[in-house]
């Protein structure tokens, strides 16, 4: 399995209708909703100062749109990867998270993967996926900090592979993947 050589940036898209609605989104592409817009003009202003040189997004419209205004805002790269595209979550697709937790019996995101469909996409596949996309950049652009706009369970993936937990994601927050001589964490970037 690929890990990154080194720390890295993540941010999750500015919201849409169904994020507001609290349904399985995955490979669906759905556009930014003015929150999101709102949401992604913030983001651009928190990273101003903070020393991204590039941007790899995932090419649905929510992340794309995300990355393009900061990109725009700080005058970076922008580079659009599928390894990065959200998680495909089969039949669940447009269908109430919290409805399936409740008939599932399950109330936690490690619970949430468990009960994902088999006609979606395997989860460790999606996180080797992942972090093979964000790896192959991070080789590529040694003198650069990469931030990478995708989607929650792409950037949850990584983070329970790397640090060995969930954490709490929310629109257009920006966040570092550290890795020092403890090993992983994630933290927001900016409080």
């Amino acid at each position: 399995m690929s890990r990154p050589s080194r720390s890295f940036c993540g941010l999750r898209h500015g919201a849409t209708d169904w994020n507001r609605q609290g349904l399985f989104q995955g490979r669906t592409d759905n556009p930014l909703n003015e929150d999101g817009l709102k949401q992604a003009h913030e983001a651009a202003d928190m990273l101003r100062d903070v020393g991204i040189s590039r941007i790899v997004a995932s090419p649905l419209v929510r992340a794309a749109r995300t990355a393009e205004i900061i990109a725009d805002a700080i005058a970076v790269p922008l580079t659009i990867d599928a390894g990065i595209i959200e998680f495909d979550f089969g039949s669940f697709e447009g269908r109430p998270v919290r409805d399936l937790m409740i008939k599932h019996g399950v109330n936690s995101a490690t619970g949430l993967v468990s009960i994902l469909p088999a006609d979606g996409e395997n989860w460790d596949a999606m996180t080797e996926r992942a972090l093979a996309c964000v790896s192959a950049w991070l080789d590529r652009h040694p003198d650069d900090d990469l931030l990478f706009v995708c989607h929650d369970a792409v950037m949850q993936g990584m983070a329970k592979l790397l640090s060995g937990s969930y954490f709490k994601n929310s629109h257009g927050k920006p966040f570092r993947y550290i890795c020092d001589e403890s090993g992983w964490r994630i933290e927001q970037l900016v409080i």
